[in-house]
């Protein structure tokens, strides 16, 4: 999927700076062209020899190279690349990309670039955190420029906490899906997002907190691998990205037919949706008054989609489910994953500080049909989207 893209990397003064080398390396591998400008400071982290050899291009570092007496020119560095990744990216440069400063070569090539461009931030913990920064990522975000979002761990300063860079294997599977564009052409992926609301009477119901953002995510990128997608999606304030299918549900019993409706033509179901497991056996007619001093709702269980999705799979259909946990969660996803016989099942937990409801964030663990488990860290949701993609894609491939 790298054969002839071009990558252009911007190395900034952060200790991350060692993790390059590799990054570099798995793109070239793979068929990459990658150039590297980095800033002044960033050479006492890493030498421009080290990286020039594994990229097989000069490394730019200012804006005139005396050796040669040539002149570095930002605009055809900008308008070279498919996709610019500036990593590491300290707070000083985050703040200088957010305000449009052009103070040297990679900010200036940043102001002219015309591909896409994402930032691997990598800082102390107390500088991530800080407000400041986070202003700056707000600014970078509504430009539409990509956040890899740091890792928890050991920091330079010996603290503990979020701030470390991205690792070069997750930075180069990044990469790497940004151009497996068309890799779902041809296949029908129908997915569930939202909660699904009960009716106690007419202005009452039994919900949960679900937002719709993960299943949404998944919906979305879906479609920018070329899948025709089909949303099924319960009440939530989130709109689509994109224009395919959506079918706009409220109740389990609704969501539960228009799954069973779209069921046959699918490649592929992503049951991401939070279905409620009761609903009350009577739905008043009228608003119920607060008149005694206790009141009883008599529930009964929900069609369970999952398990008649399972029982009804047709040949190479793919079906995943997702598990939210709150104990005991790697053992009740197996029991789930064997007993809706499922392809695989998306692990979370709300003990994971970021993961959950109504949030940008997640932290996933993909546990497929042969107990193969895969745990990631925190990570947005669009970026969990595209790791549940990419173990649907190997399925497939599986096939």
């Amino acid at each position: 999927m790298l054969q002839g893209k071009k990558i252009l990397i911007g190395v900034t003064a952060g200790i991350a700076a060692y993790k390059i080398p590799l990054l570099v390396r798995l793109l070239v591998k793979n068929g990459a062209e990658v150039k590297v400008i980095m800033t002044a400071s960033a050479s006492s982290f890493i030498t421009p020899l080290t990286l020039s050899v594994l990229s097989k291009n000069p490394v730019y570092v200012d804006f005139f190279n005396e050796k040669t007496g040539e002149w570095n020119n930002h605009v055809e560095l900008g308008l070279w690349a498919d996709l610019f990744l500036i990593a590491p990216a300290t707070a000083n440069t985050i703040s200088k990309v957010a305000n449009g400063q052009a103070d040297n070569l990679l900010l200036a090539t940043y102001l002219s670039a015309r591909c896409d461009v994402a930032v691997a931030p990598a800082m102390d913990l107390d500088m991530w955190k800080h407000q400041a920064t986070q202003e700056n990522i707000n600014k970078l975000k509504e430009a539409n420029i990509e956040i890899l979002n740091p890792e928890s761990g050991e920091l330079a300063s010996g603290l503990s906490g979020e701030g470390r860079m991205q690792e070069p294997e997750s930075l180069f599977e990044y990469i790497k899906a940004k151009f497996d564009i068309g890799i779902l052409k041809g296949k029908k992926i129908l997915v569930t997002a939202g909660p699904t609301y009960e009716a106690i009477d007419p202005v009452r119901f039994i919900g949960n907190h679900s937002s719709g953002k993960m299943g949404i995510a998944i919906a979305d990128k879906a479609y920018e691998l070329g899948a025709e997608v089909t949303l099924v999606c319960g009440p939530t304030k989130i709109d689509s990205k994109y224009d395919y299918k959506r079918v706009n549900v409220i109740s389990a019993s609704e969501m539960y037919e228009a799954v069973k409706a779209l069921q046959k033509d699918a490649d592929a179901i992503i049951m991401a949706a939070a279905v409620a497991d009761y609903t009350p056996k009577q739905i008043a007619s009228e608003k119920i008054k607060k008149k005694e001093a206790e009141f009883t709702l008599e529930l009964s269980k929900t069609n369970d989609i999952l398990k008649y999705l399972g029982e009804n799979k047709p040949i190479n259909q793919v079906l995943v489910g997702f598990a939210l946990e709150t104990d005991n969660e790697e053992q009740n996803a197996l029991e789930k994953l064997k007993s809706k016989k499922l392809d695989f099942i998306v692990l979370n937990s709300l003990k994971d500080k970021g993961a959950g409801f109504d949030v940008e964030t997640n932290q996933v663990t993909i546990i497929d049909k042969n107990n193969k488990i895969e745990k990631f860290v925190l990570k947005s949701k669009v970026e969990v989207a595209q790791d549940i993609l990419s173990k649907l894609i190997e399925v497939f491939n599986e096939h």
